[in-house]
């Protein structure tokens, strides 16, 4: 028999009041218990936040039952937070590590359960196996432990801790807020009905920044979109943007550790652009030093990049979980995703959108320069990169057919030209002669093929495309 919960690349996701249940989600917490007791951290504290989703809250009570009932000490945010926050707050409290209860950008119907170890990032996948596991076990079993969360809170093993002013700081202390929000600038911000409502707002007012949020209250029906800050999900903001005159436009997905841009002109940015301009501002702008992370599906700029500035860089599989580790054994200076998730030294290994944001307003200040300026610059130091993405729905037995047919069926050439490497960590990463590449990757957790290209023209990508399916059979 299949388990219920299945840990996929960032956490467990199914769809509320069928597979995401109270009991299961018990049982998902019952495996965190499991686990720090194996550990020998159970003595310790686990912070425990929640995003805008239906019944977020109360899941994440319930979690916090659990725990409460293991004799494991609590810290539970009282309103939604990012992602980001509530891994940050695990290091601020020197807990043990995080329970975040969000299915990020998915859709309204799905809710999740994520998560982080003592260092605020992404489990490794050794404790997920572990905590998945243990939860099954429980889910079959029933033998989640529960204490009332009054109770819980009467005992003090659970304890309502607000994290806002210590995220704040550590943000001060990463960038001059106070001097950033004393320039005259027009931003503004889609929050996606998610939990960065207010954030930007908040650590921006005061000064001569006009923050202007579309979409900031908290509805989990996110009517009208899907919280994922992608090209198709932001023509409110690019609107908006051209209507207020703004100098930039930012989203941010279901639990903000995620962050879409549109530029001045109402232009979605593509996230291998933010990744490398972003890599451009830490290295140019502020004069740091230290590697670079991406995964196997981002951009090819941040080798250019890395040369440029004489910085090494690390390619890895999909997942913050795989980039996290690497980017603390090499104290990398940024780490990123091809999804918009990027994360940064001196703060948490893992992904957080508002700083992201804030890095990028500090860009335009210091440059003088548009978004649209920022990326002319820099295709004129790499030479112009286009990038696009194709999913793939299909059923997992024509999934397997697919991937038995590529194993099967090794290439040379690709559209003309030669195959010089051929990376299968994670799907199969054609990269070619003259230095674009094609990647086809299987999910696996859904039946699902994404298809990835990257080259010096959006003609050439989406010949690279169009090969990939015919390379799958679609």
């Amino acid at each position: 028999m299949a388990p219920k919960i299945k840990f996929g690349t960032d956490g467990w996701r199914a769809v509320i009041a069928e597979g995401f249940t109270f009991d299961n989600v018990r049982a998902c917490a019952q495996g965190v218990a499991d686990f720090l007791k194996v550990s020998g951290t159970a003595k310790g504290s686990i912070v425990i936040g929640f995003d805008t989703r239906f019944a977020s809250d109360a899941f994440a009570a319930a979690s916090a039952e659990v725990l409460a009932g293991n004799g494991i000490r609590v810290f539970l945010l009282p309103r939604p937070a990012p992602t980001p926050v509530t891994s940050y707050t695990v290091t601020a409290l020197k807990a043990d590590g995080a329970i975040m209860i969000t299915a990020s950008h998915n859709p309204a119907d799905y809710n999740g359960f994520k998560y982080k170890v003592a260092s605020g990032s992404s489990a490794p996948t050794e404790i997920i196996s572990q905590i998945e596991k243990s939860a099954n076990v429980a889910a079959e079993k029933g033998t989640a432990k529960r204490l009332n969360i009054a109770e819980a809170l009467k005992k003090k093993l659970v304890t309502y801790h607000d994290p806002y002013h210590a995220y704040e700081r550590q943000l001060n202390h990463l960038i001059n807020i106070e001097a950033l929000k004393n320039n005259k600038l027009k931003i503004v911000v889609d929050s996606m009905f998610g939990a960065g409502i207010g954030y930007f707002k908040k650590l921006l007012e005061g000064g001569q920044i006009e923050v202007h949020e579309i979409n900031g209250v908290r509805n989990p029906l996110f009517p009208g979109i899907q919280p994922e800050p992608i090209s198709q999900n932001l023509n409110k903001l690019a609107r908006q943007v051209i209507r207020d005159n703004a100098a930039v436009g930012f989203a941010t997905d279901g639990d903000a550790d995620r962050i879409g841009i549109i530029d001045e002109n109402g232009r979605f940015m593509t996230t291998q652009e933010v990744f490398a301009l972003l890599a451009m501002y830490l290295l140019d702008i502020r004069k740091e030093r230290g590697p670079l992370v991406k995964t196997l599906t981002s951009t090819d700029m941040l080798f250019q990049i890395g040369e440029m500035y004489g910085v090494p860089v690390f390619e890895e599989p999909v997942g913050f979980k795989y980039v996290a580790p690497v980017m603390i054994r090499e104290k990398a200076l940024l780490g990123g995703e091809e999804s918009g998730g990027y994360g940064f030294r001196g703060h948490i290994p893992e992904r957080d959108g508002m700083l992201a944001g804030l890095y990028f307003i500090d860009y335009i200040v210091r440059t003088g320069k548009s978004p649209s300026q920022l990326l002319a610059n820099l295709f004129k130091k790499v030479g112009s990169h286009c990038y696009d993405r194709l999913d793939i729905h299909t059923t997992d037995e024509i999934k397997q057919q697919m991937l038995t047919k590529m194993s099967a069926a090794p290439v040379s050439k690709i559209g003309g030209q030669r195959v010089v490497k051929l990376d299968t960590r994670d799907g199969f990463r054609y990269k070619l002669e003259d230095g674009s590449w094609l990647l086809v990757r299987f999910s696996g957790t859904e039946p699902l093929v994404r298809i990835y290209a990257e080259c010096s023209s959006m003609d050439e990508v989406q010949k690279l495309i169009q090969y990939g399916q015919e390379m799958v059979g679609v």
